[in-house]
């Protein structure tokens, strides 16, 4: 079992090209870590500077309270699983997952018992004599996922293990990964660009844009307390909507003004956010808090404006409406008794308990600021 350590990290390619940049990050013993973002963002490239696969240009990682920068990829103590599960065709699953040991000549007794023992967890134990080309996705790639575990590495690295899998396997993947690492105690770095694969399995979340770290979080806070602009769009499907706009102040009330409407701000929000008027934000509202009007929740502090609809998508659960107003686009997730139809101009109930204020310059959430500056403020006093 190990901790692992980033510190100030960086790696850089010939012509300035950086692809990961002042990665800082402590992961803890037992922690099951995803790393996402989009291609290019840096985070496949920072779980090989962590196996050892790519050199780290500058900085620190540590696994445990060892320095592994120049350590070699086979003494690092990790296993990774690779998106393409990089099984040897020749060989049977039963020598896959025992050639590992092999090369660091464990006892054929122990290679066997291994074996043995991570096949039957893994489900597969059926499946030892036959070859990876008689085997469906599922099963190859819960075959590279044994040969991981018969190791008994003190870190396990996935690479976009899920990738090759269609949509159904990969929900009954996702689950068997979760599980496996809630059996194993075992650390878990993960690495994806699918944001419902991290928030239904990370205990936290790194989020990486053009090799830079955006926020590390639980998933919740990730959700529901975005740093900036770009967490708030990434995570979430359909994303966060959008509006550029200013705050304004009057009789005591603060609202926010889009070129369209003015939508009051409720109570304790309204507080927060008093002194700012004149200030320009970006507004943001997800989907699921832009309800029918005739359909809108109990307990909510809506705010009711029209739009146009143009296009209906019935779920069944649920109803995904895409709306206009003034030419400017959102989506809404509303009750599937809804009765919406494309060209007609419909009442809408935005939630404004929910809503995010971001700064339009620096694209960061004025709450997550003020409650950064209130935290350094107390800490300071």
């Amino acid at each position: 079992m190990a901790s692992i350590s980033f510190r100030h990290v960086w790696k850089k390619y010939a012509g300035n090209t950086v692809a990961v940049r002042d990665f800082n990050a402590e992961v803890v013993d037992k922690e099951f870590l995803v790393l996402v973002g989009p291609s290019g963002c840096g985070k496949s490239t920072t779980l090989r500077m962590l196996a050892g696969l790519e050199e780290i240009s500058e900085g620190e990682i540590a696994i445990g309270d060892r320095v592994v920068n120049n350590v070699a990829p086979k003494d690092r103590d990790v296993a990774m699983v690779f998106q393409s599960y990089a099984l040897y065709p020749h060989m049977t699953v039963y020598e896959n997952m025992a050639f590992g040991l092999r090369l660091r000549k464990t006892p054929k007794n122990i290679i066997d018992q291994r074996v043995r023992e991570a096949a039957k967890s893994l489900g597969i134990e059926h499946l030892l004599e036959r070859r990876p080309r008689q085997l469906s996705g599922g099963q190859r790639q819960r075959v590279a996922v044994g040969r991981a575990i018969v190791r008994e590495p003190a870190v396990f690295l996935m690479d976009e293990p899920l990738s090759n899998l269609d949509a159904k396997l990969r929900v009954e993947a996702r689950s068997f990964i979760s599980k496996l690492h809630q059996r194993l105690g075992t650390t878990f770095v993960y690495v994806t660009h699918d944001q419902v694969e991290a928030m239904t399995m990370g205990t936290r979340i790194c989020v990486m844009s053009a090799g830079e770290i955006q926020q590390i979080d639980s998933p919740f806070n990730l959700y529901h307390n975005p740093r900036n602009i770009f967490v708030a769009g990434f995570i979430g499907s359909p994303s966060m909507n959008f509006f550029d706009a200013t705050m304004k102040e009057s009789d005591g009330k603060v609202s926010v003004d889009t070129a369209n409407f003015s939508l009051p701000l409720p109570g304790k929000k309204s507080d927060l956010y008093r002194g700012m008027s004149g200030k320009r934000v970006t507004l943001g509202i997800r989907p699921e808090d832009i309800h029918d009007g005739e359909f809108q929740p109990a307990g909510i502090s809506p705010a009711h404006i029209e739009a146009n609809v143009d296009v209906v998508e019935q779920m069944g659960n649920e109803m995904i409406l895409y709306l206009e107003d003034g030419g400017k686009s959102f989506i809404a997730r509303t009750d599937p008794r809804t009765r919406a139809h494309v060209g007609n101009r419909m009442s809408v109930a935005l939630n404004m308990d929910n809503v995010h204020i971001f700064d339009a310059d620096t694209q960061l959430s004025l709450a997550y600021d003020l409650k950064e500056k209130n935290t350094t403020t107390k800490q300071l006093a």
